[in-house]
Order: structure tokens, then sequence, then C-alpha cells
């Protein structure tokens, strides 16, 4: 799948937020307020 991703430049949509919110992300989630995927940005965590 990966390989088949990487020939046909299939990417995942996604929304980058900081950790601090993190219970924000999760309400949204609850709510079905998640249009993408969400990633942490590990540098949020300094």
């Amino acid at each position: 799948m990966l390989d088949f991703c990487s020939k046909h430049s299939v990417a995942s949509d996604i929304e980058v937020i900081p950790i601090q919110k993190i219970n924000e992300a999760y309400e949204r989630m609850l709510k079905g307020d998640v249009r993408y995927r969400f990633v942490f940005d590990a540098a949020s965590l300094r």
C-alpha cells in the first residue's frame, strides 16, 4: 500500500495541532467536527 501511495502521489490530509490543544481536539472528535487526521506537533512538547 505504501508503494502504491508513493507511486501515485496519494497522501492524507492532516491538521497539525500543538499538544496543548489535545483536549480541544478530543472534544472536536466527539462532536464529529474533525475533517482531517489530527497530528500533534512534537515541537510543542518543549
